[in-house]
């Protein structure tokens, strides 16, 4: 697939639509040819602002769409085996936004789909693989820089918002472990080497958002996740921060260390004032990962242009998700997780 690829988008809300203005503006040999909402106004806005030619109310529309090549998924985490596996079926490839799910047999039916129809390019998106930043850590890392790695400790806070956005959406989103620091273990093995979890222990509160208990989910969680060989990564996550978005990695190896995203700056500008010494912080994590984005998709598609594979694998994915699953188990059950 050397020329053009046509894409398809299903999920315009507020991730989706910064993929399909990515994909109709900013991703050479990608074209947006199709989008899928069931909302009017959201099929509305690809229409009127990025000019999308058709626009479909469900998937099954979107995958029956003259000429297809690719979709993106970017739909509620709960629903994305069911539309991978439907899409493989369709004969397209895909992109899907994490978590590959929240049952670790739907992991293992996707991973088994997939293997029947080994022509077809699946990628769900572990953006931070594709920040600058974090590439230049991990190929320190690979190259022996710090020595052997053996604790890694990461973290994933929000701002607090208080319209309680996160309380509505929690009951679909597979808990704080599953929906924000997925992302975390996703690192946490990719810098460490891809090594297997041995045992899990996580524990949280709830801090401000008290609409979580009625789901069993927390507003603030810390994990522990101990691995083959020795090597453990300590993971926290926050939906109460005051500040911004900030996320931040160090790794710690037998020679050195490296530390990735500290104090989650905007820029590198500090201002020193009457008021004393300050930085600007990052709102949201679009603001910290635009680029990452960007190069996420870019990767996708020339994997798609030049029949490569990707770089991350449903595999890695499907172990994200055993992790995941495993630290809210912990969390529930108040016990250690043997993996």
């Amino acid at each position: 697939m050397s020329g053009i690829v046509n894409v398809g988008i299903a999920g315009l809300g507020r991730l989706g639509k910064r993929h399909a203005e990515n994909l109709a503006q900013r991703i050479p040999g990608a074209k947006l040819v199709a989008a899928c909402s069931p909302a009017a106004e959201e099929r509305e806005w690809a229409t009127k602002a990025l000019g999308v030619p058709a626009t479909y109310a469900d998937t099954a529309g979107l995958l029956a769409h003259p000429g297809l090549d690719a979709v993106f998924l970017v739909t509620p985490n709960t629903v994305h085996p069911g539309q991978i596996i439907a899409a493989l079926k369709a004969g397209k490839h895909v992109f899907c936004e994490k978590p590959l799910s929240l049952d670790l047999d739907e992991c293992l039916a996707v991973e088994a789909e997939a293997k029947r129809h080994p022509t077809l390019k699946v990628m769900i998106g572990y953006v931070r693989r594709f920040d600058a930043s974090y590439v230049d850590a991990q190929e320190r890392i690979a190259a022996g820089g710090i020595g052997r790695p053996f604790i890694v400790r990461s973290e994933t806070c929000d701002m607090n918002d208080p319209s309680g956005f996160f309380v509505r959406f929690a009951p679909k989103s597979g808990g704080i472990f599953l929906d924000m620091s997925v992302h975390d273990i996703d690192l946490a093995r990719w810098l460490l080497g891809s090594p297997k979890p041995r045992r899990v222990f996580s524990v949280g509160t709830i801090a401000v958002h008290q609409g979580l208990a009625d789901c069993g989910d927390v507003d603030n969680g810390l994990a522990i996740v101990e691995f083959d060989g020795g090597a453990m990564a300590t993971i926290y996550a926050s939906r109460t921060m005051a500040h911004g978005h900030e996320t931040a990695t160090e790794i710690i190896g037998t020679q050195g260390r490296i530390v990735v995203g500290r104090d989650g700056r905007m820029n590198e500008v500090e201002v020193a004032d009457a008021h004393g010494i300050r930085i600007r912080t990052t709102p949201t994590f679009w603001e910290r990962f635009e680029n990452a984005f960007l190069r996420e998709t870019m990767h996708f598609v020339d994997c798609l242009r030049h029949d490569r594979t990707p770089g991350l694998t449903l595999h890695d994915a499907t172990e994200a998700t055993r992790i995941g699953i495993a630290l809210r188990t912990s969390l529930v059950e108040r016990r250690a997780v043997d993996l």
